[in-house]
């Protein structure tokens, strides 16, 4: 089943709205209506019944009760509609105006004073029934039963609520439209978020919604919408760098495998010189090795596959280690290694190694000739801080988020000879944030990595 739009929905509970609106306001102006008419009935119901009781009340002799008759039939001139009748003590009709037509008996059944409305013969009467004291001495007494033809009322009642049914659909539909035209002009905005959302591209991602002069309620839709294609123009990019880049790192060693490969094809040579060419292959076939390791590596964090070990981890004596195995390299180039400080987390022991491994051997790398590269460990609350800084050129301030994408350079113009593919920063972000940490670098006079992990609970 389809399901009905946004605008058909809005609309239709405009007009459901409007239309209960309207039948409430129907049931009290109908009611209103109804009780005016009962107070103006039993108003001339009541000013008739006065009037008969005037006229008996001075009845003192059987000559002025037998002019009774009269004097009603002459009240009653000029009164459509109204009856009166007067019934003895023995229950006969002593009098009934001529135009009497009414039946008697549903008024003889009421409570004496009690207004009633019924219907007889498709005509509907509303009256009453009082006794009537006579001005004799006999004390014996009338009842006068006044009736009131309200079939007019109810004629006018009836047009009504025809009228207010046939008003309340046409407002019910004069909404609907309304509400239809109004809604689809507010969701115009929606509508260009579906158009632009349908014509979304790789290449079409810088594109945005204008957030001025939309209501509330739509801005912050489309400052949202406006974020996600931001995050998305920011992820393809970093993507067709990634592309980009792993196929130039992937190039360089096939190409030279293949080089080898055809120059030793090309003509006979011994087999040392084989051994040779094999040798060499060798070194490149480990690089892509290592490469294609430290992807897979990569990609199970992106995933949420890398689940490190716990066990304590001595930072103090992980970074020594490290010191030992880079102290060869450090005294070629003529640096200093120096390390301060002491901290403990639970962690995997390897993973974390890995990750100041990677540190240190970018800072190395980075690190001038007669520069000094320290590693600062530092307690602060529950977390442990360790700070690994070298000297070096400044990088500039929006490119230092970035040192942590995969194939990322600072210097797009600089290549690569032997220093790695480039994955070793975005891997030791993966291990940190593994362990639940997090990691930053900074870039002032030197340059700093900044990692802050969660501290060992023994400690």
């Amino acid at each position: 089943m389809k399901s009905l739009s946004l605008t058909a929905r809005i609309s239709l509970l405009f007009a459901a709205c409007a239309t209960i609106v309207l039948l409430g306001l129907g049931w009290v102006v109908v009611h209103l209506v109804e009780k005016h008419f009962l107070e103006i009935d039993r108003h001339e119901i009541e000013g008739k019944l006065t009037l008969v009781r005037k006229l008996v009340a001075k009845v003192e002799t059987p000559a002025d009760l037998d002019a009774v008759p009269g004097q009603l039939d002459d009240a009653l001139v000029g009164h459509h509609g109204l009856s009166v009748a007067l019934i003895a003590g023995d229950g006969s009709i002593w009098f009934t105006s001529p135009a009497q037509d009414f039946p008697v008996a549903p008024l003889l059944r009421a409570r004496p004073g009690r207004i009633l409305t019924w219907t007889d013969r498709g005509r509907t009467y509303r009256g009453l029934t009082a006794p009537v004291p006579l001005g004799l001495e006999d004390p014996s007494r009338l009842v006068a039963a006044i009736s009131l033809d309200i079939t007019h009322h109810r004629q006018f009642r009836n047009a009504f609520l025809v009228l207010l049914t046939t008003t309340t659909a046409l407002a019910a539909l004069v909404t609907a439209a309304l509400g239809w035209l109004v809604t689809r002009v507010g969701l115009r905005p929606l509508r260009r978020m579906t158009a632009l959302a349908t014509n979304l591209s790789a290449s079409h991602l810088n594109e945005r919604l204008p957030e001025a002069h939309l209501p509330a309620e739509i801005r912050n839709l489309a400052t949202a919408f406006n974020a996600m294609l931001g995050r998305l123009e920011s992820s393809f990019q970093r993507l067709s760098d990634f592309s980009s880049d792993i196929a130039h790192e992937l190039r360089t060693p096939v190409s030279n495998l293949m080089t080898q490969t055809q120059v030793a094809l090309s003509r006979a040579r011994s087999a040392a010189e084989y051994q040779e060419v094999l040798y060499s292959n060798l070194e490149e076939y480990q690089r892509l090795a290592k490469m294609i390791g430290d992807m897979l590596f990569l990609a199970k964090a992106d995933n949420g596959l890398l689940v490190p070990g716990r066990e304590p981890v001595d930072l103090a004596a992980e970074v020594g280690d490290l010191f030992t195995f880079y102290e060869a390299l450090a005294e070629e180039k003529g640096i200093l290694l120096a390390t301060d400080g002491a901290g403990q987390v639970d962690g995997d022991r390897l993973m974390l190694r890995r990750a100041l491994s990677n540190l240190l051997s970018n800072a190395i790398q980075h690190t001038p000739r007669g520069g000094r590269v320290s590693v600062t460990l530092r307690s602060e609350g529950d977390r442990v801080r360790i700070a690994v800084e070298n000297p070096g050129e400044p990088i500039p301030p929006a490119q230092l988020p970035r040192l942590f994408d995969r194939f990322y350079r600072a210097d797009p113009s600089r290549q690569r000879s032997g220093d790695g593919a480039g994955l070793g920063l975005a891997i030791t972000k993966s291990i940190v944030e593994a362990h639940g940490g997090t990691i930053e670098a900074h870039s002032n006079e030197s340059i700093c990595f900044d990692i802050r992990l969660p501290r060992a609970a023994a400690a």
